[in-house]
């Protein structure tokens, strides 16, 4: 059964959605390639596009579901913001709309960005989203309303 796209707490897109073998797929501009459409990947299109559109990321400098290894296990982090040095900036978890954005999952991406040490952390559900920057010499992080324009990093 296919997942049935849901209004999120982001500006609306015209993907591109095609049903083949009664699997919806969304076509992901970064990657230029057809992906299966779960609630996840409604999320994360979604956010990638909002990143594009409204905060001028530049397409060029985001990876999506790069592979990372966290104590022996190999992990992967859904999108990774770079600088135009190719250096990482920002780690990006996206959780399905029905995962709440609770201490748990905020850690989770913790964990991940132990390994990048991105000064950007972000987790959404699509309906919530939590940016935090964070300053890894003090090990302290700080909750900021809203994300700022690309420029601004």
């Amino acid at each position: 059964m296919s997942f049935i796209p849901t209004p999120l707490n982001l500006p609306a897109y015209p993907f591109k959605i095609t049903l083949k073998d009664a699997r919806h797929f969304i076509f992901d501009e970064v990657r230029k390639k057809h992906l299966v459409l779960t609630p996840e990947e409604w999320v994360r299109q979604h956010f990638i596009q909002y990143l594009i559109l409204e905060k001028k990321f530049p397409k060029s400098l985001i990876q999506i579901e790069g592979g990372l290894n966290l104590n022996k296990l190999q992990k992967r982090t859904d999108v990774v913001i770079f600088n135009t040095r190719g250096e990482r900036i920002m780690v990006i978890e996206c959780k399905a709309p029905a995962v709440k954005i609770t201490q748990m999952v905020f850690d989770q991406a913790a964990r991940y960005n132990s390994v990048h040490k991105t000064k950007w952390l972000v987790v959404t559900n699509g309906l919530k989203h939590c940016y935090a920057t964070i300053n890894h010499q003090e090990g302290q992080f700080a909750f900021v309303p809203e994300l700022p324009e690309y420029s601004s990093l």
